[in-house]
């Protein structure tokens, strides 16, 4: 059967999309491929169609749950075989994946990347014929990339170790840079990278400048003046988000709220009422639009600055995928750069930190366990920051990373506690009320440290946990794991402390001179003296010729310029600075520290300041308006 023969039979499709075949064919050659596609420019298909035709399973990995669950369904409607490996399978949905998997009969085998820390399920895969080894949200992989993800750094080493016959790397935004980062770190050959074209001819890119106070009235003009259609609004914080949809609201418009901090339930009410809306508007943080296919999205505004010109593209990318004519507006404001710039900043640990981390570790032993929540305490580091940390580490020989373990369970019996004990007999029921009663019962959940009742009941610890399986696995409880451990053997001989804490120090100092640089990246672009469609295809090493005739730049003819926002008053003039200098004193351990004092007053969070109360303190975030590394200088004297 030829490609075009299984497009047509197994996915209903009468032509492939640009590039999708040239990607295709490569990997039917037993090379790899990367594909570069735009948003909405069928990614998807270079590993599906494959999966097929291969002898093996196609193994792929993605950050998105909710881009697996809705591909699964998709495959599985079709008759095809696919799956995922996540925390939310039951023990007996586990069980059936991993033994469809070594019979054979998974074509596709969805997992996110932190599921190769498992070492189980590393040991499963060295059984299993791996075809394909394809990698969503590649660029991930980079440190180039903007959106850098630690557990991604090792997914090339993972797919040598496995014997991936072989690899397909998928990303809607890579720079030439991060395009060769990729294929260096998968062996891919650069005649094998499809790059497909970032400009989108139906989008007009559009940039107005605006000063802070101005921002509402003009969006509401521009919401209210084009006609009604699918918006997204785009906002740093979750603060604004609320505000804004609250205040559209307000004026009659269908706005509604989404980002991170919402309870999931209220997540997906308001995803599945702006999907099924032909005029909804959802302010949204970059948390929402990931994995969501809607294809008649007329509008796409940024209510504050992007961080990146790649961050830029994948969020205007949502507008215009049916290929109608779509409207994505900037609303530029040059006040937004100090929050977005202290971000980057806030990032990057003080070395002192690091020290401390380096050091502990070393006089770990040869093998050991961490709560990742109280080792990011003791060390006041932020949770991505100690991850990251902590996978440079790997990369340099010095530690292996094993399965993770949990040291508590919550339960939630799904009917009265006696009757499930009653279900079992003799002993087993005897053990099961053993269990429950050594148990910190609350109001709906029970808490179990099976490692002290095993104790208890002088059983081993892996009963316990087996027990509770079975009775989520039968229905009975509700059972969620808690309190993670991340478990590590060490590697190598001796190891210099203070070279492995430079190391670790230089590369976050490089990854905040990048991320910083790549506001600077879009300010230029913004300003650009040409076609501003043109200067982002450039970006990513499109070369374009013809200006796209409908941005803002080909509109007016005249290369636009941003409000320059008033001055703050200079540090040494405010009148906080005597009242800084005495909580200094009275925190040492949590703003002792330069950057440590400099998060607290650029209204950064960290564990020192969290654990200390000082994130509810008044003067916390007192010089949010001021840029990082004023504050930092002044911090320092």
């Amino acid at each position: 059967m030829t490609l075009q023969e299984v497009l047509r039979e197994r996915f209903g499709l009468a032509a492939f999309r640009p590039g999708q075949e040239a990607v295709i064919e490569a990997l039917m050659a037993g090379r790899g491929a990367l594909a570069v596609f735009p948003t909405g420019g069928g990614k998807s298909l270079c590993y599906q169609l494959p999966a097929l035709l291969l002898d093996g399973v196609t193994l792929v990995v993605s950050p998105l749950i909710a881009l697996m669950k809705d591909q699964i369904d998709f495959l599985q409607g079709r008759g095809i075989a696919a799956a995922r490996l996540d925390s939310s399978l039951s023990a007996e949905e586990h069980r059936e994946v991993t033994g469809k998997l070594r019979s054979g009969h998974l074509k596709l085998l969805y997992v996110a990347p932190e599921r190769f820390n498992n070492e189980r399920f590393r040991s499963l895969l060295q059984q299993v014929k791996i075809a394909l080894f394809a990698v969503d949200e590649a660029h991930c992989i980079s440190e180039w990339g903007h959106n850098f993800r630690p557990d991604y750094l090792k997914l090339a080493d993972f797919a040598r170790a496995f014997r991936a016959e072989r690899v397909l790397a998928l990303t809607a935004t890579a720079t030439p840079r991060v395009v060769e980062d990729i294929c260096d770190n998968f062996a891919i050959s650069r005649q094998d990278a499809v790059v497909t074209g970032f400009f989108r001819p139906n989008l007009a890119l559009l940039t107005t400048p605006v000063r802070a106070a101005e921002r509402d009235r003009v969006l509401v003009q521009r919401l209210r003046d084009r006609p009604a259609g699918t918006t997204i609004v785009y906002v740093t914080l979750q603060r604004t988000a609320e505000r804004v949809a609250d205040m559209l609201a307000d004026v009659g418009l269908p706005a509604k709220a989404y980002h991170a901090g919402l309870d999931d339930d209220v997540r997906t009410a308001v995803q599945e009422w702006w999907q099924a809306s032909d005029a909804g508007i959802v302010v949204a943080t970059v948390a929402f639009g990931m994995g969501i296919d809607k294809a008649a999205v007329r509008y796409v505004y940024h209510y504050n600055l992007p961080k990146s010109l790649e961050s830029w593209s994948q969020e205007i990318g949502r507008a215009g995928r049916d290929r109608q004519p779509s409207i994505v507006e900037m609303l530029a404001c040059l006040e937004d750069v100090p929050v977005l710039e202290n971000f980057a900043y806030g990032d990057t640990p003080a070395r002192s930190a690091l020290r401390s981390l380096v050091g502990e570790l070393l006089l770990a032993g040869s093998s050991f366990e961490v709560n990742p929540t109280s080792l990011a305490n003791r060390h006041d580091l932020r949770q991505l920051v100690l991850r990251t940390a902590l996978t440079y580490l790997e990369l340099q020989g010095l530690l292996r990373q094993g399965t993770p373990s949990y040291a508590s369970y919550q339960a939630r019996p799904l009917k009265p506690m006696l009757q499930i004990a009653n279900s079992f007999q003799g002993e087993r029921a005897q053990f099961i009320a053993d269990i429950f009663a050594r148990a910190k019962e609350g109001r709906l959940w029970y808490t179990l440290d099976p490692a002290h009742i095993a104790t208890a009941l002088k059983q081993d610890r892996a009963r316990i946990v087996s027990a509770l399986e079975y009775l989520a696995q039968q229905r009975l409880i509700e059972l969620r794991a808690a309190d993670v451990r991340l478990n590590f053997t060490r590697l190598g001989g001796e190891a210099d402390p203070e070279s492995l804490t430079e190391d670790l120090a230089r590369r976050f100092e490089q990854r905040e001179r990048q991320e910083v640089a790549r506001l600077q990246d879009v300010l230029e672009l913004l300003t650009h003296d040409g076609c501003q469609a043109n200067a982002l295809a450039s970006y990513f090493g499109e070369q374009r010729v013809e200006p796209c005739g409908q941005c803002s730049f080909c509109r007016s003819g005249q290369r636009l310029r941003l409000h320059e926002p008033a001055a703050p008053p200079p540090l040494a003039t405010r009148p906080e600075l005597d009242r800084l200098a005495e909580l200094r004193q009275a925190h040492p351990a949590a703003l002792g520290e330069p950057r440590q004092m400099a998060r607290f007053a650029c209204g950064l969070t960290s564990p020192a300041l969290t654990t200390a109360k000082l994130s509810r303190h008044p003067d916390f975030g007192v010089f949010e308006d001021y840029r990082f590394r004023d504050v930092l200088d002044w911090a320092g004297v």
